[in-house]
């Protein structure tokens, strides 16, 4: 089954990000290799197995906000709630947003190939991360109702098709049926 799967890294050759060349090293010194769904537990902070927690990232939400505020996609800013004071990070580059918001939907309209494997790889990746964030709705609100209706029965499809039959179909896309997997089970 796709969900007992183990990852195997490929190359452990930098990125020149931060936080992927630090999980391709933790990757790397995995033995035995661990599942998608063990390294999605790990990599998100979501697992307290203390057999494990050198290979935890640490901070990762914050690490990641901070990458985006240097790249100039978010900002930071101190919000006060009652008693404490909160960082949040607002967006300051909209125009990247509505580019990655534009590709969804264009995707799933103008572009839509009615195939998953005809799909270009990353903007599906970007599909199944949108929908297991759960933000695929706000995607879609700026469309008008029919288009609306169209896009999200189409997500639909894409993301009630078995992973494990559609890994099987196309090479390379393996991980990502995987990803979508761990987070449907």
């Amino acid at each position: 089954p796709m969900l007992s799967l183990q990852v195997l890294l490929k190359s452990d050759a930098p990125t020149g990000d931060v936080l992927l060349d630090e999980t391709l090293r933790h990757i790397k010194a995995t033995e035995p290799a661990e599942t998608v769904q063990t390294w999605i537990e790990l990599l998100t902070g979501e697992t307290w197995n203390p057999f494990k927690l050198q290979y935890q990232l640490r901070n990762v939400r914050e690490r990641i906000a901070k990458a985006l505020v240097e790249k100039g996609i978010l900002t930071t800013e101190k919000q006060n709630f009652l008693l404490f004071d909160m960082t949040t990070h607002p967006v300051s580059n909209a125009s990247e947003k509505q580019r990655l918001v534009r590709r969804l939907q264009e995707s799933l309209l103008e572009r839509w190939v009615n195939d998953p494997h005809r799909m270009e790889r990353r903007t599906l990746a970007l599909l199944v991360l949108a929908h297991s964030s759960d933000v695929l709705e706000n995607v879609f609100a700026s469309l008008a109702d029919d288009q609306y209706d169209v896009a999200m029965n189409r997500t639909k499809d894409l993301l009630d098709m078995d992973p494990e039959v559609e890994a099987s179909k196309a090479r390379g896309t393996e991980m990502i049926w995987a990803v979508l997997a761990a987070f449907n089970k």
